[in-house]
């Protein structure tokens, strides 16, 4: 004689079960998306600070001249692009730092831009600063380099 159970709801628990782990698989393959954003954004950033000191460290590197001029310079619209004038290494570094201050601005969350200048080593070295904000925390990029030919 078989004695035949008749089970009911639990095909309904089965489904809920389910939905549980499917919903925290879901939060946790979002929380993951959420960390790439946040990365490739600050990796976005990072690219554009070291651009940035290669730029104004290419500027320097022409310009060697300009000594400490980099450091104590504000940025300025010297009129050096156009070819109408021919400025003095301090005008031309006065020139660079407004570009770099601008490209600072344009692709960095409140980026700001230093240069230091050491006259006390040979050759004499500048060190650039690359500055930006991210949520909770503020980076820093910085570079030295030498500058031959003085």
């Amino acid at each position: 004689m078989t004695i035949l159970k008749l089970q009911r709801g639990f095909n309904l628990v089965e489904v809920l079960i389910a939905l549980i782990i499917m919903s925290v698989g879901m939060l946790g393959i979002a929380g993951l998306y959420v960390q790439s954003l946040q990365a490739g954004r600050t990796s976005m950033f990072r690219h554009n600070a070291i651009t940035l000191a290669g730029d104004v460290a290419d500027r320097i590197r022409a310009n060697p001249r300009a000594l400490d001029a980099y450091e104590a310079a504000t940025g300025a619209d010297n009129g050096c692009i156009a070819g109408t004038k021919n400025c003095t290494p301090a005008e031309m570094a006065g020139n660079d730092i407004l570009l770099w201050q601008q490209q600072a601005v344009d692709t960095l969350p409140a980026g700001d831009v230093e240069i230091i200048f050491d006259d006390t080593v040979t050759p004499p070295e500048y060190e650039i600063n690359v500055t930006w904000e991210e949520p909770g925390e503020t980076p820093n990029y910085t570079v030295t380099i030498p500058v031959m030919g003085i």
